[in-house]
């Protein structure tokens, strides 16, 4: 199963990165915002691994670009890995996120995924003005399992510019994040 995804992951920005922008790729609304549209995609970021929610990120004390963690700690258990372009498709295929083996969490959820669908979600720097302000923008939910497996494929409209772009994976019936593009060492 593990090859599969990976392999399908890889067809997947293969076909994405020969295909023409004349092709649909763009899903923009007209002015300032849809100029990076109007090109062939290019990949903005890939990722091989997501950290989950864990330490002072529970909860709100520690929101990051406005989004709070989820209340208990999240971990990935098994992987993590997409891409988003600059036409905003964007791809997540996530493997075992569950909430982690931890003191804080109740026994019976442990290494379990509660929710029915996990959303993607993507957060840029951009302008306005003469300020630059934090955008975020959320995909529709995909179906999650219990085992915390789901594969995200969704398009997005990116602000223009987007500058210092992070992914995250929330919850699919509330704006909680449960994992984001990072990496804890297991030394640590």
């Amino acid at each position: 199963m593990r090859s599969i995804t990976a392999t399908s992951l890889c067809l997947t920005l293969a076909a994405l990165l020969t295909t023409s922008a004349g092709a649909g790729m763009g899903s923009g609304m007209g002015g300032k915002d849809d100029h990076h549209q109007n090109h062939e995609p290019r990949l903005l970021v890939a990722f091989g691994s997501m950290y989950g929610v864990d330490g002072p990120f529970v909860g709100d004390a520690n929101k990051v670009r406005g989004v709070q963690g989820d209340e208990l700690p999240w971990a990935v258990a098994r992987s993590a890995k997409g891409f988003l372009t600059t036409s905003g498709h964007l791809v997540i295929a996530v493997k075992g996120l569950v909430f982690k083996d931890d003191p804080s969490v109740p026994a019976e959820i442990r290494g379990t995924n509660d929710e029915t669908e996990f959303r993607g979600l993507v957060s840029c720097l951009t302008e306005d003005g003469s300020s630059v302000v934090e955008s975020n923008v959320v995909t529709q939910g995909f179906p999650a399992n219990t085992r915390g497996d789901s594969f995200i494929n969704a398009r997005v409209v990116l602000p223009n510019p987007c500058v210092a772009p992070i992914v995250m994976v929330l919850a699919g019936s509330e704006d909680k994040w449960f994992a984001m593009t990072g990496f804890e060492s297991e030394g640590n």
